[in-house]
């Protein structure tokens, strides 16, 4: 499939996400944009890095806010699959509540093997407030890490054993450019990368508008030049769903205001 020849998020596909918590859109990004992808987020590594003062530290490999880092990383909401993907799961208000890498260094794992959730359980079993949407700068293979999950698993009250997790989990073998969403609350963890070489990807985990992102993300934008970014990206990166600061901006004219979409 090429991209020209994608489909966007269907009925199908939603079906699909409910009942296994996850669902992979093929092809949605092209190969140009996977291929710019894996050397900003390899900029963006090594930034982290000397940030820390070096690579002994438990996140290394994983940039903790991607569109601090421009370029791509904010390029890639102006994708219709994506926003389509995220809009018919969560709501058109839904904005991203943090948004990192997911990347695999050569010959180890880190700290994304353990089996896990990325979203709490403490919310009813038919109430989701988290989803999340990988995007792959690499092929996923068996080789190189590709991720575990526990399809249903968003729904089963307790965690997995060991046990039932290795004998059930699937593996997400896939393509670069594709798109896997995945309920917040579905088990899994990362493989480990047996090759010479990086296995990256980004990660966001989108939440309800109401709720506090995990870094105020357009206070942590603001000495950035964002004038080129599109309005999907200025959406779901948190900047119209700002609370008021003060009276003048609360009782600003609608143009104005730092609340600018429909509260869901």
């Amino acid at each position: 499939m090429t991209i020209d020849e994608r489909k966007l998020f269907t009925q199908a596909h939603l079906n699909e996400y409910n009942e296994n918590g996850c669902v992979l859109i093929e092809s949605a990004y092209p190969t140009e944009f996977a291929d710019r992808a894996r050397v900003e987020l390899k900029n963006a590594i090594d930034k982290e890095a000397e940030y820390h003062g070096g690579t002994d530290y438990k996140d290394y490999g994983m940039v903790l806010l991607c569109s601090l880092y421009g370029g791509v990383f904010i390029e890639a909401f102006d994708n219709d699959v994506l926003i389509q993907g995220l809009n018919t799961i969560h709501g058109e208000g839904c904005i991203v509540y943090g948004y990192t890498s997911s990347s695999m260094p050569p010959d180890k794992s880190n700290f994304s093997k353990r089996i896990h959730v990325d979203s709490p359980r403490f919310i009813t079993s038919d109430y989701f407030t988290n989803t999340g949407a990988m995007i792959l700068v690499d092929d996923f293979t068996e080789d190189n890490g590709a991720t575990w999950y526990l399809p249903g698993s968003h729904k089963k009250p307790e965690p997995p054993s060991e046990e039932y997790f290795q004998a059930n989990a699937k593996r997400l073998i896939a393509k670069a450019g594709s798109i896997w969403f995945l309920n917040s609350r579905v088990w899994h963890a990362g493989g480990v990368n047996k090759t010479s070489e990086w296995r990256h990807s980004f990660t966001m985990n989108i939440c309800k508008p109401w709720m506090k992102q995990r870094i105020d993300i357009p206070r942590a934008m603001a000495h950035m030049d964002l004038s080129g970014m599109s309005a999907a990206a200025r959406q779901k990166l948190g900047f119209d769903a700002q609370v008021p600061a003060s009276y003048d901006e609360f009782y600003a004219p609608p143009e104005l205001r730092k609340y600018k979409q429909k509260a869901e």
